[in-house]
């Protein structure tokens, strides 16, 4: 049963696991004890083979308002501010094993959008309303930019980031903040679609996808080709690759799609 203190819902089925902020009172801001509910909810996630994506999810009408300002105010007389957990929260996001996806009906603002720019996939409603606030405030997004800066398109950046200006759904598909941008009526079958394909990977496989994607360029290109195709060859020989390329003769799932899911012929 949930707590009543809970500010992140959790629940699992069918391979997903859904941690929802359930803060609607603060807009969903990243107070100390959300984001430490957060923290405990994505581990357990990690730790359980059963879980094969994690969603990212909200109640109320807004996604995330960022900073929780009145935990921040008064936190001034300590000298520290809660926004220093926020990177402890998007760097378990970014390295987390599973593929997460984001799901976001409302606006974002400020620290929320480093957690949508962490996760690996991001869904929004063409409605929702973004924007980087905090030169607006005095501050600036330092600690988001670890996760944002990879995502946006630099001159997009540039204008976002010094204007602090809105901007709606679509336009964050644009510049590559969210994955895509869909009419709100839309949205959870259109992350439905997202966890159906997810669960079809291997978990070992997504993992090292996940690693690829993270992977600095070099600038040796024959000895980065030849340290590919030495890691390429590990995975065919891997227990994975081997029932995944047994699965594929047989035309059958492969050993990890969770039993339930029921594909469509040709997926």
């Amino acid at each position: 049963m949930t707590s009543p203190d809970a500010l992140v819902r959790v629940t699992t089925a069918r391979g997903v696991t859904t941690l929802t902020l359930d803060s609607p009172h603060n807009r969903n801001a990243l107070s100390t004890p959300l984001m430490t509910q957060l923290l405990d909810g994505l581990a357990a996630a990690v730790a359980d083979d059963g879980v094969r994506v994690v969603v990212l999810d909200h109640t109320g009408p807004v996604f995330c308002s960022g900073a929780d300002l009145k935990e921040t105010a008064a936190a001034y007389a300590s000298g520290t501010v809660p926004a220093g957990m926020l990177g402890d929260v998007l760097a378990a996001v970014w390295e987390c094993p599973k593929p997460v996806v984001a799901r976001v009906a409302g606006p974002a603002r400020a620290g929320g959008l480093g957690l949508i720019a962490a996760a690996d996939l991001a869904v929004c409603a063409q409605e929702a309303t973004f924007a980087f606030t905090e030169v607006r405030i005095g501050v600036i997004p330092a600690v988001i930019s670890a996760t944002v800066l990879p995502r946006l398109h630099p001159r997009a950046a540039a204008e976002l980031y010094l204007t602090g200006d809105t901007f709606d759904g679509r336009r964050a598909a644009e510049v590559g903040l969210v994955t895509a941008a869909v009419p709100a009526a839309e949205l959870d079958a259109a992350v439905a679609r997202y966890c159906d394909s997810l669960v079809r990977g291997a978990p070992g496989a997504l993992a090292g996808a996940k690693g690829l994607l993270r992977r600095p360029a070099s600038t040796d290109l024959r000895a980065e080709i030849a340290d590919l195709a030495t890691l390429s060859t590990g995975y065919f020989l891997s227990d994975e690759g081997r029932e995944g390329v047994l699965a594929f003769r047989e035309k059958r799932p492969a050993s990890w799609v969770p039993g339930d899911y029921r594909f469509p012929p040709g997926r």
